[in-house]
């Protein structure tokens, strides 16, 4: 069912990134790889959150270790998830503040952490901020992908996409976004969707779902007969 409604929506999938190409090509060109101090944040985020992740990405670039502290803040946070209390101690801002920055330097000086993280996290534990390290780490891996020429896209179906149709797939989004870039799918189960597909990479959704057509058809046959 799935690759048949993929098959059935590839045109429609070109035509609906074809109307968006041109933005997606003037982000491709804002991605290029930058060299020594040309670095560059490869695009404009916004708010606190957006800020950290920022000042992460360039420090990290700048030292030529953006591999490593990718790598490293990735595991904050999955050790963020695994410990309830590792969790407990970054979101518990009852901790006195030196004992918290004190703590997130042994900590992770001992599991081998570059000066970079290391630093970056002491300054979200001096400033109180550790509790958003997730939804910065998100925005900070955003960035490094768009500096590698990376797209994520999330495929949604209810069964998982045969070879054939996700090899289809990439190169649909590989013709639309550039031979320049990376097409990373990642393909999710998600049984609320009833059948079909929905597509998402960036701010782009493509949504082949029974469930939203059959929401369509009922909005359709609510509508008022006109004769």
């Amino acid at each position: 069912m799935a690759a048949r409604h993929l098959r059935s929506g590839l045109p429609l999938l070109r035509n609906h990134l074809a109307a968006v190409a041109q933005g997606s090509r003037g982000f491709a060109s804002q991605v290029a790889k930058p060299t020594g101090k040309q670095i560059k944040v490869p695009e404009a985020l916004y708010g606190g959150t957006g800020n950290y992740a920022s000042a992460l990405f360039l420090t990290a670039a700048k030292g030529n270790v953006l591999d490593k502290v990718d790598f490293e803040i990735k595991t904050v946070v999955e050790a963020s998830k695994k410990s309830p209390m590792f969790s407990q101690f970054i979101k518990d801002l009852s901790v006195p503040k030196e004992t918290r920055v004190k703590a997130i330097i042994e900590i992770f000086a001992e599991a081998g952490f570059s000066d970079v993280t290391k630093n970056f996290l002491a300054v979200l534990a001096d400033n109180g901020r550790l509790k958003y390290i997730e939804r910065i780490a998100e925005r900070f891996v955003d960035l490094t992908m768009a500096h590698k020429g990376e797209v994520k896209v999330v495929v949604r179906t209810v069964i998982p996409l045969p070879e054939k149709e996700e090899k289809e797939l990439k190169e649909t989004l590989q013709d639309i976004l550039g031979k320049n870039k990376t097409i990373l799918v990642e393909q999710k189960i998600d049984y609320s969707i009833m059948g079909g597909l929905v597509i998402e990479f960036g701010q782009k959704v493509f949504d082949m779902s029974i469930k939203t057509r059959a929401k369509q058809m009922e909005s359709f046959l609510r509508q008022p007969l006109e004769f």
